[in-house]
């Protein structure tokens, strides 16, 4: 078959043109791309966080997601280790972390630690005023009766943590506090030993811990919720992994 020079040159223009216009079109996608490009920053990076934890760490709207803003960031560095190797368990936070390396679960941790978003009020929850005085003195004087020491011993006279690795427990909602307590209970929740808080969790009945918590859930958190220094004196007993 014979192909005579004018469709020659036509079938050449005609691929001219397609790798004109595809050329074209990369180099145009590729421009937006660039103007599109998201900034390499950590509140970038931490942007699957808050997804569930809320914007800036600030808690989720279920109350099942606790607030992560503000803890002292060795207190969020180990819960992200805990997690990552498996000692405390949930399987997304498990698999979002498990090829992360120890430097930047620090650098995701002391970023939410830096973040001090403003605190919601208060959720009322259905206790009576019994219960919630119950609460009140397990929170300031423990009892002694039943060997649990006061939760300001270590958490803070306002209950709002220690520096550098104990978190405070105002300002969470009650189901998320009682999730936790339960699961220190049943041992699904375990910290690095001594563990401390399961010793104590496993001398407070169910009414002690509803107290607790609901005592807890319907405090205003303090203007300044700011973990207190590092506690010079000694714990009222030995808890295992206090430093990041």
């Amino acid at each position: 078959m014979r192909i005579n020079q004018y469709t020659l040159a036509r079938s050449a223009l005609r691929s001219v043109l397609i790798a004109g216009i595809t050329i074209f079109t990369f180099s145009s996608n590729f421009a937006h791309a660039e103007e599109a490009r998201v900034p390499d920053t950590i509140a970038q990076r931490v942007a699957a966080c808050v997804v569930c934890h809320g914007k800036e760490g600030r808690a989720g709207s279920d109350g099942y997601y606790p607030r992560i803003a503000g803890k002292p960031a060795g207190y969020l560095y180990n819960q992200l280790i805990n997690f990552r190797d498996g000692k405390r368990t949930y399987p997304v936070m498990t698999a979002m972390l498990e090829n992360m390396s120890d430097a930047y679960l620090r650098e995701i941790a002391q970023y939410f630690s830096d973040q001090h978003p403003p605190y919601p009020e208060p959720q009322p929850t259905q206790s009576t005023q019994t219960e919630r005085e119950r609460g009140r003195v397990l929170v300031h004087d423990g009892d002694k009766a039943k060997g649990i020491p006061a939760c300001v011993a270590c958490h803070s006279a306002k209950m709002t943590g220690t520096a550098p690795a104990i978190p405070g427990l105002i300002g969470l909602p009650r189901d998320y506090l009682l999730g936790q307590i339960g699961a220190w209970k049943i041992g699904t929740r375990k910290a690095a030993t001594p563990d401390c808080m399961a010793h104590i969790v496993q001398k407070m009945d169910a009414a002690d811990i509803s107290a607790v918590t609901a005592w807890l859930s319907e405090q205003r958190v303090p203007a300044d919720a700011s973990p207190a220094p590092a506690l010079k004196i000694k714990l009222p007993l030995e808890c295992g992994k206090l430093s990041p």
